[in-house]
């Protein structure tokens, strides 16, 4: 029986190459013997695509239904069927699917036009109902009553809210809800405590706040505040997203969001400080109360880590930071410091700890001066503290936790407070309580404050051996897969130097294998489990480690798997191993001179293991793709959480730079949407990650078909990250690749071209023209040739006072062949389009003639096609005298050999060429045309 996994990975390959009928029929051969439903959908979903491609519209839709069966989430089988719908002209259909997918993926800007274009098409129908008809009083009236009527039919009610979310997002529609006795209504949708009436209340209360600050601060006031931080409370994930959501739109509206003239009534009636400030107060107070669920406080901490630190640094004010700091910040390291095993703790989810953490690092980085940093310092001291009580233990580990909260955020000010006497000698004890729950919260104090190798020294001192009695005696899993996490991170504390290993040889290898055991363990949890990539994170700075680990395929794609899961914790660890193992960390160049004054002076000098050359790394990337680390991190990149820190998406970048190092990989990457998952990579995060990101964005377009690695409109955002590399600060290789990759882009469509001029490319193309690197000077040409179509760039040339042409004549004489090309193809399309530089190019240097008989000389076809065609458009300029000139020297004689050659499929075109020429010699009188006596 044939495989169907094989099948489809060759349907891929034929579908990438453009050969979509045999991509069918692999498709479809697989489809008969595939028996995993999740398999076939993806089958059918690509069977689909290729439907699409051959214009067969119902077989798409059928197909792409099929997909949707099986998961109705499936955003790519929804926009192919929205796609294929729309070619049947079921437009209202098609406008339901491209709904769904906006929903499922808000952030996909293909989805966003695609749906406002829906819109623009038929604008008057929102699910069967006219927009002028919903707007009427009576319409409006009676979507509540349908609502708010306990008898009616499910599908009305669902249809009902459906209708007012989506009349709620239009300034008219918000208006005339509000207008008509809408926020009772909602209130009264909200109070019958269903989950489908409160989101869909919810929802409407957010169209309506969007962009209007005056109806915001009117429904904050009729809501209150404390009925809306009741309802993001709620147990229930759902709901308490949209009630966030509702608060960013509030947020937004009141800070900035709503472009509206007021005039002077403004300043009035419109203050909303007071507001935003409640707003603030209620969330601090929302995120130490006992009645607020887990996933409400959550998502209080993420509306506090999204809007109270500075988003750009150079704004003065930060004053919301230090409100916070003054009234927030014991709550947030109460919430770090809660014990789930313990009774009387705070709801919480897997996640919210670490949010916390989150919250406390950004608030600590956006402090503008010491004294504020002490202040923060001062009131962390106090807090942990306060908490230690010797006949208390419970309020000592809840102290102990703490502090692991603020080493996982501010790890400056965790480590600071750790390094007072005393703290890592009650770590060490608590490590010898009896009490389980003691011996997990201390070894997890321990793992986090021995990043410094000083405590790790003092912890291998001190520490070590509490740690194995913990794994050899505990019979909690729990705990041993902790105290395990303990031992690899003091067995690595020497990072990748093979001279500083901590413990005696094979003893991280067999730590690694066992934390391989437990992560292969689906029995276990995923937070047990989520500890064994932890341990894998500090292990994999040893080579051999990373080896093993890339030989175990089942491990890998179990890291891969939990990678993919809810619970976001896990990233940072994820990266942190995938980063070791493609060595992509950054690596400080040692000059061999001071290696030796080192062993002189004998001072350390860290060594490289032999595992962590080249060829070595190559090969464990090739087992790393074969494994599906492309869909790990493709998921990881989509998570819409502010766990993924900066520091994370720097480490995903610098993983996928390594991982586009082969040319040959480029094309598995792409496939596996590697090329869209770079995109927002290389627009947010770190400066260095940005960076990072757009490198590998480059390797990509320099060599990929730009169409199939960033399908739809994302080609036209890695436009930005790609001119980001023309910096002069970037270095060679990525002013190289980013040139080449534009070339690439440029040589597309108009539409492109526009956007890369937009992006003020194209004086940093022009410097590049200058360079003395040979091939960066050929890529900056190379680029020019394919943007002079553009009409700005033919009146920069068109400008006096300035060398462009000159420099582009005097590379039609290069040696170089590619770089001559390049020249002549950039000043054969300008003469064409702009006539006036035929004339110039005759002054700008008294070698033009010689250097055009050396074009049209030279033995490649296509240097002497772009030769001829200069010729042409000199001939063709209406300067008479420039043409006589140029026919009455040696251009002649050669125009006539080239002409009277015969016909050569070769070199046909260039033949053509130079009998235009001679015909448009003809037509100006220059020459007469042969005849044979009588």
């Amino acid at each position: 029986m044939a495989d169907p996994i094989q099948l489809k990975d060759e349907g891929n390959k034929h579908f990438h190459a453009g050969e979509v009928d045999k991509a069918i029929e692999c498709y479809t051969k697989a489809i008969k013997f595939c028996k995993d439903k999740k398999v076939l959908a993806v089958i059918y979903r690509n069977r689909s695509a290729c439907f699409l491609k051959k214009e067969s519209y119902n077989n798409a839709a059928s197909d792409a239904s099929k997909a949707i069966d099986v998961d109705a989430t499936d955003f790519k089988a929804l926009f192919r069927r929205c796609q294929a719908l729309e070619k049947l002209g079921k437009l209202d259909m098609a406008f339901k699917d491209v709904q769904r997918c906006s929903t499922i993926e808000p952030k996909n800007k293909t989805f966003l036009e695609t749906l406002r274009r829906h819109k623009k098409t038929h604008y008057g129908t929102y699910l069967h109902l006219s927009f002028s008809l919903m707007l009427s009083h009576s319409r409006v009236q009676n979507m509540f009553d349908i609502l708010l009527d306990e008898e009616m039919d499910k599908d009305k009610k669902e249809k009902a809210a459906n209708n007012l979310v989506v009349l709620a997002r239009e300034d008219a529609g918000a208006e005339r809800i509000f207008q008509n006795n809408g926020v009772p209504l909602l209130l009264d949708m909200l109070e019958t405590g269903k989950v489908e009436m409160v989101l869909a209340a919810i929802r409407t209360f957010a169209g309506m706040c969007t962009g209007h600050k005056a109806r915001t601060m009117a429904i904050i006031h009729l809501v209150g505040m404390d009925k809306l931080c009741s309802i993001m409370a709620v147990d229930n994930e759902d709901i308490a997203l949209a009630t966030s959501d509702l608060f960013q739109c509030i947020n937004d509206s009141l800070t900035g969001g709503d472009r509206r003239v007021y005039g002077k009534e403004e300043a009035l009636v419109l203050d909303a400080s007071k507001d935003l400030k409640s707003i603030l107060m209620a969330l601090l107070e929302m995120i130490a109360s006992k009645k607020v669920s887990g996933h409400g406080r959550d998502q209080a901490l993420n509306l506090l880590s999204r809007n109270v630190p500075r988003k750009d640094k150079k704004d003065p004010d930060h004053s919301k930071s230090l409100f916070t700091i003054d009234h927030g910040l014991k709550k947030i390291l109460k919430v770090c410091g809660q014990i789930p095993d313990l009774p009387d703790q705070l709801p919480m989810t897997e996640n919210t700890q670490l949010i916390a953490s989150v919250l406390l690092d950004k608030l600590w980085d956006d402090l503008r001066c010491d004294p504020e940093r002490d202040h923060y310092r001062e009131v962390c001291d106090e807090y942990i503290k306060g908490k230690f009580d010797p006949n208390d233990m419970d309020r000592n580990i809840h102290a102990i936790n703490a502090l692991s909260g603020l080493l996982q955020g501010p790890f400056e000010v965790g480590n600071q407070l750790v390094g007072r006497q005393g703290i890592m000698e009650m770590m060490v004890a608590l490590c010898g309580s009896e009490r389980e729950v003691d011996q997990m919260v201390a070894v997890e104090a321990l793992i986090h404050s021995s990043t410094k190798m000083s405590r790790a020294s003092f912890i291998i001192t001190n520490g070590v051996s509490l740690l194995k009695d913990i794994y050899k005696k505990t019979k909690n899993e729990k705990i041993k897969i902790r105290a395990l996490v303990g031992l690899c991170k003091l067995g690595s504390a020497g990072g990748d130097d093979y001279s500083m290993r901590q413990f005696s040889e094979g003893s991280t290898e067999k730590l690694a294998k066992q934390c391989r055991k437990w992560l292969c363990n689906s029995a276990m949890d995923t937070k047990t489990r989520k500890w064994a990539i932890e341990g894998l994170a500090y292990l994999t700075q040893d080579a051999d480690v990373k080896d093993e680990f890339v030989e175990d395929e089942p491990a890998m794609k179990a890291m891969f798997e939990l990678a993919k899961s809810k619970d976001k914790t896990i990233l940072y660890a994820v990266a942190c191993t995938l980063v070791n193992c493609t060595n992509s960390y950054e690596k400080k160049e040692i000059m061999p001179e001071l290696v030796q004054l080192a062993k002189f002076s004998k001072q350390h000098v860290p060594e490289q293991h032999p595992k962590d050359k080249k060829d070595f790394i190559q090969k464990r990337v090739k087992r790393m793709l074969k494994g599906g680390v492309i869909s790990a991190l493709t998921v990881m990149v989509k998570a819409d959480n502010l766990l993924l820190t900066d520091q994370t998406k720097e480490m995903l970048a610098r993983v996928f730079l390594a991982l586009a190092d082969d040319a040959k990989d480029r094309g598995t990457i792409c496939a596996h949407g590697g090329g869209k998952a770079l995109i927002p990579l290389a627009l947010e995060g770190s400066a260095i990650g940005k960076i990072k990101a757009s490198h590998a964005l480059a390797k990509i377009a320099a060599v990929s078909n730009p169409e199939i690695a960033f399908p739809g409109e994302r080609i036209y955002e890695v436009v930005r990250p790609l001119v980001s590399l023309l910096h002069p600060e970037r270095d060679g290789v990525q002013n190289y690749e980013a040139l080449l990759s534009l070339t690439n882009l440029a040589g597309l469509n108009d539409k492109l071209r526009v956007k890369i001029l937009k992006e003020k490319a194209l004086p940093e193309i022009e410097q590049y023209m200058f360079e003395d690197h040979d091939h960066i000077r050929q890529a900056a040409t190379e680029c020019m040739c394919n943007l002079v179509t553009c009409k700005e760039v033919q009146d920069r040339y068109l400008e006096d006072g300035n060398d462009r042409l000159k420099l582009l004549v005097l590379m039609c004489a290069e040696d170089d062949e590619k770089l001559q090309r390049a020249a002549a193809g950039a000043l054969a399309m300008l003469t064409a389009a702009q006539k006036k530089l035929c004339t110039k190019m005759t002054l700008v240097t008294l070698q033009w003639m010689e250097i055009l008989q050396r074009l049209i000389l030279h033995d490649q076809p296509q240097i002497q096609h772009r030769g001829l065609v200069i010729v042409y458009n000199i001939l063709n300029s209406d300067d008479n005298e420039l043409a006589k000139k140029l026919i009455e020297s040696e251009i002649l004689e050669i125009l006539t050999v080239i002409g009277k050659a015969m016909d050569n499929p070769k070199r046909q075109l260039v033949i053509d060429v130079a009998r235009t020429c001679l015909v448009k010699a003809m037509d100006l009188g220059l020459i007469k045309p042969f005849t044979t006596p009588s």
